[in-house]
């Protein structure tokens, strides 16, 4: 009997301190929780408490949305912008000495003449500019320097020379690099191009008279003989005929008697904005047309006939000039031909 009360106590006591025992909470352990516990559900709407971060509760059935501020993708507040290098270019120059010519100043340089146009545009401009004392830019291929735009791009600048862009882009001093920007103010070296001339189109006999076959245009009121003289006596070239000047010039005192080279009839006579100044036009009703400019005066009207040697003007300085000349071009079916070839400059 008495071995069964002490059984019975120390099973008793056993059972005891097993409850007992899962009732404590481990010491350094705070979030132990004993079985017989249940969670709260009464929880900040916002935070799950025992956790060692915050984490937000939101309830999206009252729009309670959540606002995320990740800035972990935010790019620099001061980026470097995209700056490529500038075109550098360095050229030699050449001042204009006397006896001089297009020709002879290109093939000292070992380029073509119309590249001396393609460094200095304004001969284009200047019908007498290529003078002694003048420097010119030489470049050192055959090419055009443009002068770059707002608004230029690479593919555009080399559809405008009917180059290939690979061409312009290869050019070291250009420093073209992709994505291939350009800067307004810069210069680029265009090699192979050749930079265009303006060709003013004078009337045609249409706009004096004249009357009309059918099936062969306007009937000339006249006809030249096909041959030509000088439009001046002196013989003293400025300048000869080439790419950037498709005429020649001959220098002489202002004032001096200037005649018709041949018999035709006069177009256009009058003050021309295009650089020529005072201008008189003769067609010759054979396909020929003879210009005389940068007048003092003029004695003939549009519509008049007048015969080759006839006195139809006076040489000046008007216009695009740098002095007392006169300056003779012949078009042949509207086309700049070498005067020389018809009057003879030897």
């Amino acid at each position: 009997m008495v071995l069964l009360i002490i059984t019975a106590v120390l099973l008793f006591g056993w059972r005891t301190g097993l409850v007992g025992g899962l009732g404590e909470t481990p010491e350094g352990d705070e979030t132990a929780v004993s079985s017989s516990q249940t969670v709260s559900t009464d929880v900040n709407p916002n935070t799950l408490s025992g956790a060692s971060d915050p984490v937000p509760v939101f309830d999206f059935a009252t729009g309670d949305l959540p606002v995320i501020n990740d800035d972990s993708l935010d790019p620099n507040p001061n980026p470097h912008t995209y700056q490529g290098e500038k075109p550098s270019h360095s050229f030699q120059t050449y001042v204009v000495e006397r006896g001089d010519t297009p020709n002879s100043i290109a093939e000292r340089f070992g380029i073509k003449t119309e590249t001396l146009l393609g460094g200095n545009p304004q001969l284009s401009q200047e019908a007498s500019l290529l003078q002694t004392g003048v420097e010119l830019v030489i470049l050192p291929i055959d090419g055009v320097l443009h002068d770059v735009q707002p608004g230029d791009t690479l593919e555009g600048i080399a559809e405008q020379y009917d180059v290939p862009v690979e061409d312009i882009i290869a050019y070291e001093d250009n420093h073209l690099e992709f994505p291939y920007r350009l800067y307004p103010e810069t210069q680029i070296m265009v090699p192979g191009a050749v930079r265009e001339v303006f060709v003013w189109t004078p009337p045609d006999l249409s706009s004096v008279g004249g009357t009309s076959r059918e099936g062969s245009g306007i009937k000339p009121l006249i006809v030249g003989t096909g041959t030509f003289q000088y439009p001046v006596g002196s013989r003293n070239f400025s300048q000869y005929f080439w790419y950037g000047h498709p005429a020649i010039d001959i220098a002489l005192g202002e004032g001096t008697a200037v005649v018709a080279a041949d018999t035709g009839t006069v177009t256009y006579a009058g003050w021309n904005v295009y650089g020529y100044g005072n201008l008189i036009v003769v067609n010759h009703g054979n396909g020929f047309e003879t210009f005389y400019a940068h007048l003092s005066g003029i004695n003939v009207s549009p519509g008049q006939i007048v015969y080759k040697g006839n006195v139809i003007g006076l040489s000046g300085n008007t216009g695009n000039s740098s002095g007392p000349h006169i300056h003779f071009e012949i078009r042949v079916n509207g086309v700049q031909d070498n005067p020389c070839w018809y009057l003879g400059c030897g």
